[in-house]
């Protein structure tokens, strides 16, 4: 960076430094009425050197997720809180419509006992449960890891495969299409049913969709947070022998209900 560039950095930093400073005394005279905005110290995205995340737009990202690095992330995908993504000695690229659920570690390798330099890889529409890791591996589309699961490197997990909640799977283990492996050491543990191999499917799109809530649930200002509030409490759930003897009829507000296809579970209850 030249003399030039360097100025400019500085002023901006300045400038950022000084917005913090305001947004601080803005929020100490507002006192009771005081609501805590979208304004942090915290980098959702992080560069590492000349390495810099490459986002969608459409990718929702939690506020308290890091992307860091030479990581790529496709079309409506979802990184949930606490997520790190850290591409630093290798790169990261997840594909469209996945999510990398709350609390989840991926990382990438340079050296291991098998000398190979992996990057981790993971396709479109899987899903990887809450505080999975993923060490410089493959994940193939629509595959789906369990929750707190761990995948070493050079793992291969195939289209439509599964690997179990909580499963330890060693290095260069390679995953078939259409099985499940599970324990600690995975092994196989028997064949996908066609119900399980749609449910993965399912998954990914329920997570897509319940992403664009949390995203719009991120954005609202403190007028709308509060008229929630209000609808909330006016519209609990009461007793029912309460409610005959009022006379009063309880009916969710539309903005309150969050989407059925986020919900897949409530269109069979209704059946019933």
């Amino acid at each position: 960076m030249g003399t030039l560039g360097r100025a400019i950095y500085t002023v901006g930093f300045w400038i950022r430094e000084t917005g913090q400073a305001i947004d601080r005394l803005g929020s100490s005279l507002q006192g009771g009425y005081y609501f805590k905005e979208q304004l942090s110290r915290h980098r959702t995205l992080m560069n590492v050197f000349d390495k810099a995340p490459v986002v969608d737009k459409d990718v929702f990202v939690a506020p308290s997720a890091s992307i860091i690095g030479d990581v790529q992330v496709g079309r409506g995908s979802s990184i949930w809180y606490g997520c790190v993504l850290r591409g630093d000695v290798n790169n990261i690229v997840v594909g469209s419509g996945t999510n990398i659920q709350d609390n989840s570690l991926v990382h990438v390798a340079k050296s291991n006992l098998s000398g190979k330099v992996l990057p981790t890889i993971i396709g479109d529409n899987v899903t990887v449960g809450h505080s999975a890791v993923i060490h410089g591996c493959t994940v193939e589309d629509e595959a789906f890891v369990g929750m707190g699961a761990t995948l070493l490197d050079g793992v291969v997990v195939e289209k439509h495969a599964m690997v179990a909640a909580g499963s330890l799977v060693r290095q260069n283990t390679k995953i078939p299409s259409g099985e499940v492996w599970a324990g600690n050491p995975a092994k196989f543990l028997r064949k996908l049913t066609d119900e399980e191999i749609a449910f993965i499917s399912q998954s990914a799109t329920n997570y897509t969709n319940l992403a664009q809530v949390h995203a719009a649930e991120n954005v609202k200002s403190f007028d709308e947070i509060e008229f929630e509030k209000a609808l909330r409490k006016k519209f609990a759930h009461k007793d029912e022998e309460y409610d005959s003897m009022l006379g009063v009829v309880r009916e969710i507000p539309p903005e309150l209900i969050l989407p059925d296809n986020v919900l897949p579970d409530k269109a069979a209850k209704d059946q019933k």
